[in-house]
């Protein structure tokens, strides 16, 4: 059974994959950080959709590590474009938990298995090649999928390329139920607007 789930925004974010040149992952992440190094909660704000009390909020639980002279880089927005990714469809705690598993906690990089960028990168990629390739979402076809995307990815300690790509399913999933559930609102409107 196709569903025909897919999403015209750039995973995370609220804007237009074809406003945006169709880029997603790195590329879009490099984009916005061409001709600056950090950026202001008011753009992140504009980029994510997200108020500036929740994106605080996640700063003070420490689920997004502090701002630098009030500006974040790229692999704090990568983070807070994940969560927020996530956040429509799995709870927060257990979306902290997910990055926990990845990367440690986020006020020590030592222990990160992947900097948020490239994890974004690394999702952004499953993601495109889900809705590409056609692919029947079903669990077994996911695993194999994510396995050949991560196909690049260096191990930095024993056992990481395993947790990343238990993390990237739980991420897609969690994603994907998103993007349903909001079909599902999107249909119920669409027939019982009338």
């Amino acid at each position: 059974m196709k569903l025909d789930i897919q999403s015209t925004l750039i995973p995370g974010t609220v804007m237009d994959k074809a406003k945006m040149g169709n880029v997603t992952g790195l590329e879009f992440l490099n984009k916005i950080f061409y001709i600056t190094d950090g950026i202001m909660l008011s753009q992140i704000r504009e980029i994510c959709g997200i108020d500036g009390t929740t994106l605080q909020n996640w700063t003070k639980r420490g689920w997004v590590a502090n701002a630098k002279s009030k500006r974040y880089d790229k692999n704090q927005l990568a983070r807070i474009l994940i969560i927020n990714m996530m956040r429509d469809s799995m709870q927060l705690d257990r979306i902290s938990k997910v990055l926990t598993y990845v990367n440690g906690r986020t006020s020590d990089e030592n222990d990160d298995i992947i900097p948020e960028s490239e994890l974004y990168d690394y999702l952004c990629r499953i993601i495109d090649r889900l809705i590409k390739e056609d692919i029947p979402q079903e669990a077994d076809n996911l695993s194999d999928l994510i396995k050949r995307v991560l196909v690049s990815y260096e191990e930095r300690m024993a056992g990481a390329a395993k947790r990343l790509e238990k993390a990237c399913g739980i991420i897609i999933m969690t994603y994907y139920a998103a993007l349903v559930h909001q079909k599902a609102n999107n249909m119920f409107d669409e027939v019982f607007s009338r």
